[in-house]
């Protein structure tokens, strides 16, 4: 077993023990810990296999923004742990049938694989040499060109899911003063100024 075989084996170990460990974590905030691990983890195997560009930006994106991000909320938060375990059975019809594909479809993958192995090496675009076009030069190329409708679609889709999330999260309080601009540039000097008579020796 070479250098390179064992380190692919102990990042995937542990890349997949931390994943289950984000799911089966009782703790939000030790689920987020194990997320981040796995990203690590995930970024290892980027550079393993040579998509040195894709670790870099797993780790600056999603563990340095996402992942911290997520943390900080989790941490914020007054969570109802009893709450969120008390609606687990509701959702474990969904979440086994949504195994069950995943299973399907990775039997469907490695089966053919092993039924036709030519079928791996037929690739769309072949990787580059690197001594004429660097990985991300090339993954550039290829976004930018072939993909980049479908890289706006993905943005777009990205951005309505985002905006859909803080109109259905965001909540005002009635108690709180809010500032409101379009009646403070309707005030004309009627309601701007109260002219009230101030007796000596007393004050307002």
């Amino acid at each position: 077993m070479g250098l390179q075989a064992l380190f692919f084996y102990i990042f995937a170990f542990v890349a997949i023990a931390s994943a289950f460990m984000v799911v089966a974590s009782r703790n939000p905030v030790h689920s987020v810990l194990f997320l981040i691990l796995t990203f690590f983890n995930a970024a290892g195997l980027f550079l393993l296999a040579g998509a040195e560009f894709l670790a870099m930006i797993l780790l600056v994106v999603y563990v340095g923004a996402v992942a911290v991000l997520f943390l900080f909320v989790v941490m914020m938060l007054d969570i109802d742990l009893g709450r969120i375990r008390s609606g687990v059975l509701e959702y474990a019809p969904i979440g086994a049938l949504v195994g069950v594909i995943l299973l399907a479809e990775l039997i469907v993958v490695l089966g053919g694989s092993f039924v036709s192995p030519q079928v791996a090496q037929n690739v769309g675009v072949p990787i580059p040499d690197f001594a004429v076009r660097s990985n991300t030069a090339a993954l550039g190329d290829l976004l930018y060109t072939d993909y980049v409708y479908f890289f706006q679609i993905a943005g777009m889709v990205l951005l309505v899911a985002m905006i859909g999330a803080i109109v259905l999260t965001l909540q005002h309080n009635r108690s709180v003063k809010r500032q409101d601009i379009a009646t403070q540039v309707a005030r004309n000097p009627q309601t701007a100024v109260e002219t009230r008579t101030v007796k000596p020796g007393q004050g307002i």
